[in-house]
């Protein structure tokens, strides 16, 4: 016989229920101070379970009324992360120094150039506002306006 069939039997052959003798639970019960001497044990669990009771509702009210007040209560705005803010004033200097060169018509051949650098320049703000952990869209995003306004200015100067 291996060890766990043996130790299964042994098991078997304890008995299903032991109470204590009715003598450990008054000295229990004295030394708590909960109940007298006198009285018997029996009576002292279900008064000591109705005083838990409202003491164990209190505290799952009061759980439940945190998360309702912290659930409930507006977010402080977020700030944008550090990369987003500096991608958004990259764009804020490109569209001011857009509107700083002198007003042209543009020549058709670099009009399809023109339209894919705008292109390039929004596709690559919603990438570092989707993902501002990846820095090196934010040198992409210089170099596409720095040649965006490159193309804008030849064609100014016609």
């Amino acid at each position: 016989m291996n060890h766990d069939s043996d130790l299964r039997l042994r098991l078997r052959g304890l008995p299903r229920e032991m109470a204590p003798p009715e003598r450990a639970w008054e000295a229990i019960a004295s030394r708590l101070g909960e109940v007298p001497r006198d009285s018997p044990a029996t009576d002292a669990v279900p008064v000591r379970r109705a005083r838990r009771l409202p003491m164990a509702l209190a505290a799952a009210a009061s759980v439940v009324l945190a998360v309702a007040f912290v659930a409930l209560r507006p977010a402080p705005p977020a700030e944008p992360p550090l990369l987003v803010q500096q991608a958004e004033l990259i764009d804020g200097e490109y569209r001011e120094a857009l509107a700083a060169l002198p007003a042209a018509e543009v020549p058709a051949e670099l009009q399809p150039a023109l339209a894919e650098l705008d292109a390039s320049a929004a596709a690559i703000l919603a990438a570092i506002r989707s993902e501002p952990s990846a820095d090196f869209l934010l040198g992409h995003l210089q170099r596409t306006y720095a040649r965006r306004l490159e193309l804008t200015f030849q064609a100014a100067l016609g």
